[in-house]
């Protein structure tokens, strides 16, 4: 069994004050990492409690990781700009970047409204263009870039078309940047997972949940765990020689 060793590395991983993204950054503070914990300041308040609560949690491992907490609206240029300049200020500059962060607004094309779809695509998309925009100068050469999209950008699931068309373009964007960037030895590739057990599955109608799960031969819903191993791996050493390429964690679904 390999057991991946983050120390000396800094990580972002975007939206990881709970659910996939939290699963992540935890088992890259298990590895040592030093952690950059980000999450969008919500008016009520709620990311920053639960950003807060996971880095009080996550200083008091064994390993005791260096956790930093920092607020950004990916869905904002400047403010993800601002986000790296304190990233390097803090950190010197960053190892991995996870694009994580991500909304669902699920709704049929004829239901959907102008500002579910723009939500969507603003977060999902936009908010992956930006981080990797601006991380670029800050990424240091033989870097990771990970991002999560969705097997909904591969198969198209009914009801998201806004979700489906953000998380395909991730993958296109994924695709070219793997090019562009393999001169300096950082490979850019991305995970599309199934139906993963968090917050978020409250977004979705129990009889279509329940559909989903008869189609998962191996018959379980994914866990932020499975979603983070898959990340962990592709941000290795290990994973030098893999770039440009979407890894499907779904269960056998797809």
């Amino acid at each position: 069994m390999i057991v991946f060793d983050f120390r000396g590395k800094v990580v972002l991983v975007t939206g990881s004050s709970r659910g996939i993204g939290a699963g992540i950054l935890s088992a890259f503070a298990q590895a040592g990492a030093t952690c950059v914990l980000h999450f969008w300041d919500d008016p009520d308040g709620t990311n920053r409690r639960d950003a807060e609560q996971l880095a009080t949690q996550l200083r008091q491992l064994p390993q005791q990781p260096t956790i930093h907490v920092f607020s950004a609206d990916v869905r904002d240029a400047a403010q993800v700009a601002a986000l790296m300049q304190q990233i390097q200020q803090t950190c010197g500059g960053l190892d991995i970047l996870v694009n994580n962060a991500g909304i669902l607004r699920d709704r049929t094309l004829k239901k959907m409204t102008l500002e579910e779809w723009h939500a969507v695509i603003q977060t999902n998309l936009d908010g992956v263009f930006y981080c990797c925009k601006f991380a670029h100068d800050i990424l240091r050469d033989s870097g990771r870039i990970v991002n999560i999209s969705s097997i909904a950008g591969l198969i198209g699931v009914h009801g998201q078309t806004n979700y489906a068309a953000a998380k395909a373009g991730v993958i296109g964007l994924t695709r070219v940047l793997a090019k562009e960037l393999a001169r300096r030895q950082i490979t850019v590739n991305a995970i599309a997972p199934g139906v993963i057990q968090t917050a978020m599955l409250g977004e979705i109608k129990p009889d279509v949940l329940a559909e989903y799960l008869k189609q998962i031969p191996i018959g379980r819903l994914g866990q932020p765990a499975d979603i983070a191993n898959a990340v962990l791996f592709l941000a290795s050493e290990e994973s030098g020689y893999i770039t440009g390429q979407v890894l499907p964690v779904t269960g056998g679904w797809v």
